[in-house]
């Protein structure tokens, strides 16, 4: 099996490398059944951002754990979407879909924190948002929580298109506690 893309990696990429925060979401052992029998084989989820709107989810399978891992960090980083923010938390509410798994993203006002469950806090802190209420609903598959995050942090909208898609100041999109006001 070759690689798919050739070359070294270039100097931004040894750059990138040193910021990004890597977070092991999932290992699950999985069994192909063959002629004499089973083969085992370790399926790994992972979450790559740059704690500044940039996040990745990557699937990597081996048979052994350390090349599962990274292969779905490769994967992963080849994967980066820019998400949109509002200061630390999200622009406004949102749920997606993934399979069975549902998850519920609300913006939170400054000083709140993550409220989150572990596969959509890895895909949450990892985008960098500090204040954001989470709910994970329906299954409670790993993979499918991370995929359904990451469709929601993809499905915001940016408030500067928003406010100019209404015709409306940049303070009437924006979550209330972020408007000043002069108070």
């Amino acid at each position: 099996m070759g690689r798919r893309r050739g070359g070294a990696p270039g100097r931004r990429g040894l750059e990138d490398r040193e910021e990004l925060d890597e977070r092991v979401v999932d290992i699950k052992r999985v069994a192909k059944v063959i002629k004499g029998g089973r083969r085992f084989a370790f399926r790994v989820v992972v979450v790559v951002g740059d704690n500044k709107g940039k996040v990745g989810v990557g699937v990597g399978k081996a048979r052994s754990v350390p090349d599962a891992i990274r292969k779905a960090m490769d994967r992963a980083k080849r994967s980066m979407v820019e998400v949109p923010m509002v200061g630390t938390t999200i622009p406004h509410e949102t749920i997606s879909r993934q399979g069975g798994a549902q998850v519920l993203l609300k913006p939170a006002s400054p000083g709140t924190g993550v409220i989150a469950g572990g596969a959509v806090r890895a895909v949450v802190e990892a985008a960098g948002y500090r204040d954001i209420l989470t709910k994970s609903i329906g299954s409670a598959n790993q993979l499918n929580v991370v995929w359904a995050a990451l469709k929601g942090l993809q499905s915001l909208k940016r408030v500067e298109d928003e406010a100019l898609h209404r015709g409306k100041p940049l303070s009437a999109v924006t979550p209330f506690w972020s408007q000043d006001d002069g108070h």
